[in-house]
């Protein structure tokens, strides 16, 4: 499994490495949201919750889909501006303003994707031109409960007042912690895209990539990059740009941008934290022996991110429910998943603290 990035129509300087305000900020509300992602920054996820304003608090809920289950492409708005070389911008408020440049379709679908309703690598109709997308989307979100669906529906019925909301209360997440914690990461950052770009100048891509991560490979005959992920997806930079965007917050995540029509982006992390002790020896013989099967590392995947019901893991993996079933009672039985029930359906997801003192390649597997 991987994600491929087609580059045979990619010119060298169309690859750019540029820190992104925005997609940092997301990070930081996806660390602020799954502490158990990020063992290292637990103690400053609980110093920024602590001091927050209980307004600002009860609205980082309202759409924290957004990045806690998934990580948005609408944190990085330049990949979506035609023509594949737009540029993260230098501060947060010109970033947002490249949000605002993103068509209503655009924003939609992109804030849409943690339902599932929307095709993501490839053409498909969207949510806000057909009904019966935007019905799927409905009841996709449904499953993950009534915050979901009043968002989803809100999102739906008048996107201009849901940007809006967004764009406000990204700038009072700025005000309230993230203008500190960007002023104090930048420099960090901005060191970090010296190194790979003067790679990139002396060295070459390849050279480049496996200074991100060893995730990454350059098949330069085949004009391919592969990311190593628990996940299949394709894209291609076509006549436009690759960018490379570094996260000081976001470790273990490796993500790949690869949305139909949007430039591809390798949003990679910078350094890795320590994680916890490793577990007893009778505990990680049970836990490995539980995940020594392909698909049940796949649903681990899943389950990282978000909830899911037995239902929708067999969608997604093309098997049965009662198959699914059997792999989750595994997980359940070592201690791995936790359930909790939501009206009529039944929810799934891993303990990404127990994950964690597994170690750090499990961990990063299954998170990149």
């Amino acid at each position: 499994m991987s994600v491929q990035i087609d580059i045979t129509r990619l010119r060298r300087e169309r690859v750019a490495v540029v820190p992104s305000p925005l997609a940092e900020l997301g990070m930081a509300l996806h660390a602020l949201s799954e502490p158990g992602h990020h063992p290292g920054l637990q103690g400053w996820a609980t110093t920024v919750t602590a001091g927050l304003d209980p307004h600002l608090a009860d609205r980082m809920c309202e759409a924290d889909f957004l990045w806690r289950t998934t990580f948005s492409d609408l944190f990085l708005p330049s990949a979506g501006i035609p023509g594949g070389s737009t540029l993260p911008a230098a501060t947060l408020a010109e970033e947002l303003d490249l949000l605002d440049k993103l068509t209503d379709e655009q924003f939609v679908d992109a804030a849409l994707e943690f339902t599932g309703a929307i095709t993501y690598d490839t053409e498909g109709p969207g949510a806000l031109a057909h009904p019966q997308v935007r019905a799927r989307a409905l009841d996709l979100a449904a499953s993950r409960g009534p915050q979901q669906v009043r968002f989803t529906r809100r999102l739906l019925d008048d996107p201009p007042c849901v940007r809006a909301w967004l764009r406000q209360f990204l700038e009072d997440c700025d005000e309230a912690f993230f203008a500190e914690v960007w002023n104090r990461l930048r420099h960090q950052l901005a060191a970090d895209v010296r190194h790979k770009t003067d790679l990139l100048r002396r060295k070459g891509l390849a050279e480049a990539l496996a200074s991100v991560s060893p995730a990454l490979s350059l098949d330069e005959p085949a004009g391919r990059i592969t990311v190593d992920k628990l996940a299949d997806g394709r894209t291609a930079t076509a006549d436009g740009g690759l960018l490379l965007v570094p996260t000081s917050l976001g470790w273990p995540h490796l993500m790949v941008l690869h949305r139909f029509r949007w430039q591809p982006v390798l949003h990679y992390p910078v350094g890795s934290p320590e994680l916890a002790a490793p577990p007893s020896v009778e505990q990680l013989t049970l836990r490995m022996t539980a995940l020594s099967h392909p698909v049940r590392m796949r649903i681990c995947r899943h389950l990282a991110r978000s909830a899911y019901t037995t239902g929708e893991l067999a969608q997604v993996h093309g098997m049965t429910a009662p198959e699914i079933s059997r792999h989750l009672g595994v997980l359940k039985k070592a201690g791995l998943i936790t359930t909790r029930r939501r009206g009529r359906y039944v929810l799934h997801q891993l303990d990404v603290t127990v994950v964690a003192r597994l170690g750090s390649d499990f961990l990063e597997g299954i998170l990149r």
